[in-house]
């Protein structure tokens, strides 16, 4: 985790500052969360994972890819439709949450039947 920590920051050319201030926490904090002194919490770790674009599975060594992939179709139909939610559009995460939760409940329905 600290490896990626470091690395996912480092590759936004982002200062430990400048990434405590976008998580609203001390420079401190953050840097105990990169040297390991001190362990985030899981509400810390998905406002990393938010602010860095990834999973806290990439943030946790469990997975190896950065986002989420989608195929080459499913993008095609993000950029084509519209799906609202409470009256609002979904933003590109949230559809990316919404096929990736439906691609679980499919898979669990898959193994009950």
């Amino acid at each position: 985790m600290l490896k990626r920590l470091s690395d996912l920051r480092k590759n936004r050319n982002w200062s430990m500052q400048e990434t405590a201030d976008r998580l609203k926490i001390a420079k401190s904090t953050y840097a105990g969360y990169e040297s390991g002194y001190r362990m985030p919490s899981i509400q810390a770790l998905v406002e990393i994972a938010d602010l860095y674009e990834t999973t806290v599975d990439y943030i946790l060594n469990r997975e190896e890819e950065k986002i989420p992939k989608l195929e080459l179709t499913e993008l095609l139909v993000l950029e084509e439709r519209v799906l609202l939610l409470d009256h609002s559009p979904l933003c590109v995460e949230e559809l990316i949450d919404f096929i990736a939760f439906t691609r679980i409940k499919r898979d669990l329905k898959k193994s009950l039947d």
